[in-house]
Parts: C-alpha cells; structure tokens; sequence
C-alpha cells in the first residue's frame, strides 16, 4: 500500500489510500489576497500566524505555506520571505508543513530551515523544473507534489495529463526518488466552463492510484471556481474525489460544510474506526437554524480557486 510520510519537529503523517483524508490547509498563501499580501511584504504575520492556528483548530492535517506576494524579483524576494513565514509558522503549530513556490531558490531555502520531513509543492512536467526540483528532493529525501502539466501547458484531455504525471514519476526514479514521494495533482478543471471536469478527475484518479500507485492532491475548490454558492460544489465533490482514490486535498479547513464532507467521508471509507473522530468532532453539535445561509466566501471567490493561476502567472520564475 502507498503511504507518503511528512512530518513535523514533532509529528508524523501518512498520506495513503487506508488513511485518514489529507486536509492541507490553504490559507498561508498571498495569491488574491491584498490585505495578507502587503501584511507579508511589511513584515507583519498577524494574520498568518491566526489563520496557521485556525486551521489547525479546524482539522487542517497540514498546512500549504506560500510567500509569493509579488512578480517583481521572487527570485530575490521570495527566499528570505518564504523562510520567514516557515520559521514563525513552525514555532506556532505542530503540524507538517508544505513549501509552496514556483521559485525554486524559494523552495531551496525553505527545505534548509524546514523541520522534520515537508512537503515540497511543486514540480511539473517541464524539463526545466525536473532538473532544477528533482536533485533537491533527493537531497532532503522529502516528498514532492507533481502537477501534471509541461511545456504545453494544461491540456483538456486527461489522458495527456496522465503521461505527464507518468513521465515525472518515472523522472523521479532516475534520482531514486520512490513513487510513494510523489503526490500528483491532476488538475482539477472548473465545472462551470468544462461539464465533464468531475468525471475527468474521477477517471484520472483511478488510473493513478492502479497503475502508477501514487497518491494524490489538487487545489479543491478549483472546481467551483465561477460558480455561486461554491461551498456546496465542493462539499459534495469531495466524497466524490475520495470515493475515486484522491488521498490528500489542499483547501480550507475553515468551511464547516467542507470538513464534514471529508469527515464524513473517512467514516464511510473506513478510515475513522468506531466512527470516533467524527464523534469527538461532533457530538454537541447543533444544527443551524432554520432558514440559515451559509456566509459567502471571501471576495466571491476562494484563494483555492485563485492560487493555480496565481501559481501558473509565476513558474516561470525559478
């Protein structure tokens, strides 16, 4: 059975098809938002510091840590800012981390300052990044996220994305780096501009899991983007995701309606015996009242459904 471990200073965690879900928590990322943005560029992480501990009271597995606030110089910038935000963040949570970066001196910096064993996010299909990324995965012996994308860009068919994220596996084995260290995200496409998206990722995910056995992760609420009401969408995609192989999702652990899908669905997997955690999780619950409305998300669009965009317009920074 496939098992990914990462890990803290002080805990361990196995991404796996028999395990609990992955929740990777997304907050800690400036793409689309301004306000953490401009915080991050003054050196002010007040409010990285309350979202790593917010998500981590609301079930975050992990955590994603991203500091690319700004195009201009991240090759320069972004080292010394990435490492302060991993700095502060391990400090404050005990949870493993993901070093989030298109530039790859960013990453570099942040896998010497890391503790115990992160997750590197990311590595494409492209030749560029498969020599520059590759060599320091083996170095730190540390898992990395495969987004299955190359040099053409994202294709529509999913098949193609599958080669791809074949070729990156099979590139990794030249290094020596074990298939059970590669995470593959393989793009999840909006629902709301391609209709067969889900069913796209679904297929994609199976053939994953049997013929490449490696497990799995993507930025969840790509799928809603566009759409009104994006916490149903996504709630209802993630047992969905989890059903057709997907062990790990970066999102927001903050959405209650989103936590319970993937509580509910590590139940129905069996991946919480004897229901326990689901019990501890909600057994003085109370249900809204009638007529409630689930509060918008911020800015009409999550930072999941910005971040690939947000990631696309820089990687060809490092």
């Amino acid at each position: 059975m496939t098992r990914t471990v990462v890990a803290s200073a002080t805990k361990e965690i196995i991404i796996g098809f028999d395990q609990p879900f992955c929740v990777i928590g997304e907050r800690i990322n400036p793409t689309g938002r301004k306000k953490l943005a401009a915080e991050m560029a003054e050196g002010n992480f007040e409010t990285v510091k309350a979202d790593a501990l917010a998500q981590v009271a609301a079930g975050a597995t992990m955590l994603d840590v991203n500091a690319g606030v700004t195009a201009v110089n991240p090759n320069e910038t972004e080292p010394p800012l990435l490492v302060k935000t991993l700095e502060i963040v391990q400090e404050l949570v005990d949870v493993p981390l993901s070093i989030d970066s298109s530039v790859t001196a960013a990453i570099e910096a942040g896998l010497a300052v890391a503790k115990g064993r992160p997750l590197v996010n990311s590595v494409t299909g492209e030749e560029e990044k498969l020599e520059a990324i590759l060599p320091l995965i083996k170095k730190y012996n540390v898992p990395v996220v495969a987004i299955s994308n190359d040099e053409t860009g994202i294709s529509e068919d999913p098949d193609v994305r599958f080669e791809v994220a074949r070729k990156i596996v099979q590139r990794a084995a030249d290094y020596g780096i074990p298939a059970h260290d590669i995470v593959v995200d393989p793009l999840v496409m909006p629902i709301g501009a391609m209709g067969t998206a889900g069913q796209q990722v679904f297929r994609l995910l199976r053939r994953l899991r049997e013929e490449l056995k490696v497990n799995t992760t993507c930025g969840l609420s790509n799928i809603s983007f566009g759409l009104p009401h994006r916490h149903g969408i996504n709630a209802g995609f993630i047992p969905m995701v989890i059903g057709a192989g997907m062990t790990s999702a970066i999102m927001n652990p903050c959405r209650p309606q989103e936590m319970e899908a993937v509580r509910a669905a590590n139940v129905l997997n069996g991946a919480d015996p004897n229901c326990q955690e689901w019990i501890m999780a909600y057994r003085d619950h109370q249900p809204a009242a009638p007529g409630a409305v689930a509060a918008p998300s911020e800015g009409g669009a999550s930072s999941g459904g910005r971040r690939r965009g947000g990631r696309a317009a820089r990687r060809s920074a490092g």
